[in-house]
């Protein structure tokens, strides 16, 4: 059996490191994680309004509308990596 060293544990495939990209990623990173935040609350808020009956009709609102900030996830990691193809024009 061969052994193979490694000597980078760290392999970088980012290959246009320039302050305008890192900014871009940086605005898409931070718009991902308060989709992420929103989406949590929407969802507790719509599970607590589950214990009443007469509430029920608004938590399935609220599940509803986290069922489309999941779909909005994807499509913010979508729209980010196009928009840095165009900037690189790949």
């Amino acid at each position: 059996m061969s052994h193979f060293k490694q000597h980078n544990k760290n392999i970088d495939l980012n290959f246009h490191k320039n302050p305008k990209s890192e900014r871009i990623t940086l605005i898409y990173k931070a718009l991902y994680q308060l989709n992420d935040v929103i989406l949590g609350l929407v969802f507790l808020c719509g599970s607590f309004l589950f214990f009443n009956s007469s509430t029920v009709t608004t938590g399935t609102v609220l599940f509803i509308i986290g069922s489309i900030q999941m779909t909005i996830r994807p499509l913010i990691a979508f729209t980010h990596d196009l928009h840095l193809a165009f900037k690189h024009k790949l």
